[in-house]
């Protein structure tokens, strides 16, 4: 199966394929926080041929900005092989961020242009390590508009926010 199953670590994958060969898949995330910061919660649907695996997690005192990374980062970590992914956010700030902010803050030494630490660095850092094992096209989607699994993403992250629960085994 593509998809890992649990939070088991992963070694990356060996030799990156060539793009005709990989896998296609479709990743749709969302993350929601109540109050922010507050409880939080994101959620991803991975999609690979017929098939359809829905995660989410939460974190007890978190930023709405984090739990969009966060199912990113996830949802990404799930596959156990390079792939080329068509990754779906509602989020501007995770697709200007890994797209186009991203390269001047490396260069920058992980400031911003006026000279303060980027935010939420460590989250950054996993995503730009699992894009880099991906070929991976991003999309945005308005959210709660007519996109049906970023719908179901919502729901799943503002759940996973409310009651603090993972689809994961500890």
């Amino acid at each position: 199966m593509l998809f890992s199953s649990g939070n088991s670590t992963k070694s990356p994958p060996e030799q990156p394929l060539k793009p005709d060969a990989l896998k296609k898949v479709q990743l749709i995330t969302d993350g929601s926080c109540i109050g922010n910061p507050g409880p939080g919660g994101w959620a991803c649907i991975l999609r690979y041929g017929g098939k359809k695996r829905e995660i989410f997690g939460s974190e007890p005192e978190t930023t709405n900005n984090r739990m969009e990374l966060k199912a990113a980062v996830q949802g990404l970590r799930t596959l156990k092989e390079s792939c080329e992914v068509e990754l779906v956010t509602d989020s501007n700030y995770v697709k200007h961020g890994i797209t186009e902010w991203i390269h001047k803050w490396k260069m920058n030494g992980w400031r911003t242009g006026g000279k303060k630490p980027v935010a939420n660095q460590d989250l950054w850092h996993e995503l730009d390590e699992q894009v880099s094992q991906h070929k991976v096209k991003w999309e945005w989607t308005k959210g709660h508009a007519s996109h049906v699994d970023n719908n179901r993403c919502d729901e799943l992250a503002q759940a996973a926010a409310r009651m603090q629960i993972s689809s994961e085994c500890p």
